[in-house]
């Protein structure tokens, strides 16, 4: 797992090389052409977080509605929507979920404009697609994903871009700020402040995370990992919804992750973290700010819609080394594999 993580900014510059970045713009031009109405994505576990980064974009960069498909209405339920006017997006690592493969195939044959956004180019989910990305992030080691996450939200980020522009290719403004990210990121996980946080939560019995907009994905792939590798209970909220009930279960023993960025997103936080601080909640920031009574874990301040590929590094470090100060192994969790496939 350190040995993935620590090979993202390498994996972030691979993505953005010449060969990478032009096929993505060659799928993102037949998208701009083909002018779908609405954007519908479906995923799985890690890839349903980046695939939720991909609806928050879909939605504020193109102005189209996008959501989230659930695979059970198709494979268990046998119901095919009407998704003729759409363009719908399998998210996978593995791209080997049978259900996956089973919406994009629907989709499709309803008259949908269907991609594959993947590791494994020659996968069942690339298969059945019109199209398809291939990440480019390698072989993962660990079963619990890391680079492979990373590198899916980068690819989603230059697709919508590359939609937007019209022509596929990165307006000259955005490929500078996308070039800058793989330094970005070294930077952040030279940081060893995760590392020396860890042993402060080795007896936590559950934590929570939070944070909006952009930063709502990256708080529930905080989670999950937290999850699968030191088996620790980890609920996430948006911060809005944290403050419509849940708010009432944080208190000194409920550790709060909250990811706040210097956008929209982590100016609408400014509401959350005084109502933590009124229940005494222990509070770490994810940020490139300082908040009061807060610990921070810093990343270098980018636009919003850039943040989630930095905010996470400090996050799947924190995991990886709590899982370690637990007394775990998180390089193979109990009871799960690489590959999950589900109907």
């Amino acid at each position: 797992m350190a040995a993935d993580i620590d090979e993202q900014p390498a994996g972030y510059a691979r993505l953005l090389s010449a060969a990478n970045a032009a096929e993505i713009a060659r799928v993102a031009a037949v998208i701009a052409e083909r002018r779908p109405r609405h954007v519908v994505f479906t995923a799985r576990g890690t890839s349903d977080h980046a695939a939720l980064y991909g609806a928050y974009l879909t939605e504020i960069r193109l102005g189209l509605p996008a959501g989230l498909a659930s695979p059970s209405v198709v494979t268990l339920f046998g119901a095919r929507p009407d998704l003729s006017d759409a363009l719908v997006v399998g998210v996978s690592q593995s791209g080997g979920s049978p259900d996956l493969a089973e919406v994009l195939r629907a989709a499709r044959a309803s008259g949908a404009l269907t991609l594959a956004v993947t590791n494994a180019p020659e996968s069942p989910l690339v298969d059945v697609a019109e199209l398809s990305v291939d990440i480019a992030a390698g072989h993962e080691r660990a079963v619990a994903a890391t680079k492979t996450y990373t590198a899916e939200l980068l690819a989603l980020l230059m697709l919508v871009e590359g939609v937007r522009a019209g022509d596929g290719v990165l307006p000259a403004a955005e490929r500078e700020a996308l070039d800058a990210l793989p330094e970005l990121a070294a930077r952040t996980l030279a940081d060893d402040t995760p590392a020396r946080l860890a042993p402060r939560y080795r007896f936590a019995r559950q934590l929570v995370t939070t944070g909006r907009g952009y930063a709502y994905p990256t708080a529930r792939e905080a989670a999950l990992k937290l999850m699968e590798t030191s088996y620790l209970p980890a609920l996430a909220f948006s911060g809005a919804d944290l403050l419509h009930g849940p708010l009432a279960m944080t208190d000194p023993e409920v550790p709060v992750l909250a990811v706040v960025g210097s956008g929209p997103g982590g100016r609408s936080m400014g509401e959350v973290l005084p109502r933590l601080g009124e229940r005494r909640a222990d509070v770490v920031v994810v940020g490139s700010a300082e908040v009061p009574g807060a610990t921070r874990l810093a990343v270098p301040e980018v636009d919003e819609r850039y943040a989630p590929l930095l905010d996470i590094l400090p996050l799947q470090r924190l995991a990886l080394a709590l899982a370690l100060t637990r007394g775990e192994d998180p390089d193979a969790p109990r009871g799960l594999k690489k590959v999950t496939a589900t109907m």
